[in-house]
């Protein structure tokens, strides 16, 4: 049954797809699979989204959006260590506002994100944090720290998925091991 609220029943499906994305794939998912899901007919799926790269691409704008606060903020600020450690935190925040199931397909399904155009645009997103927490000049194992923090932050929903802790104690943990990736007040880096 349809909810009256069109945003609603777009919600509906976005979270639908989302679950039949985790359970089966994205590219094993059919728009026929995902009506059948919601109790809908593949025509009334197909007033909100044409194709299952609309849904992907309606998931994703939220995050980019969210993204985009964070790469605005690097823009104006010098890649100083406590900057460094503000970034990851904004980061932390505003990937934790989308929810692990997102979270959950986007890392399940990175062959098909790398064709999609929205994956492009999370990919120059990503581009721009990471040239602002690593610094090139630095040895390999503190470049891989740097790039390890977003990791941890993207992957902890999945990894830590199987244990008693809440959403947001996994975010919480995700968040301070990322920190703790990151030079430190006295520039001392993670590994020598």
């Amino acid at each position: 049954m349809l909810d009256r609220d069109p945003r609603s029943t777009r919600t509906r499906i976005q979270n639908v797809a989302l679950e039949l994305f985790a359970e089966q794939g994205y590219d094993k998912t059919s728009l026929r699979e995902l009506s059948e899901r919601l109790g809908m007919t593949k025509a009334s799926l197909y007033y909100y989204f044409k194709s299952k790269d609309d849904i992907v691409q309606s998931l994703v704008d939220d995050l980019l959006t969210a993204v985009d606060e964070v790469v605005d903020w690097a823009r104006g600020q010098e890649p100083t260590a406590e900057n460094r450690r503000e970034l990851i935190e904004r980061y932390a925040k505003a990937i934790r506002g989308q929810g692990t199931p997102l979270l959950r397909f986007l890392m399940e399904n990175q062959p098909a994100l790398r064709v999609h155009a929205c994956g492009d645009a999370l990919s120059r997103r990503m581009r721009v944090l990471l040239d602002f927490v690593v610094d090139p000049r630095d040895p390999l194992p503190v470049q891989l720290c740097g790039r390890m923090a977003f990791f941890a932050l993207h992957g902890a929903p999945m990894i830590m998925s199987d244990t008693e802790a809440t959403t947001d104690e996994i975010f919480d943990a995700a968040c301070a091991v990322a920190l703790s990736m990151l030079p430190d007040d006295d520039g001392e880096r993670p590994l020598p």
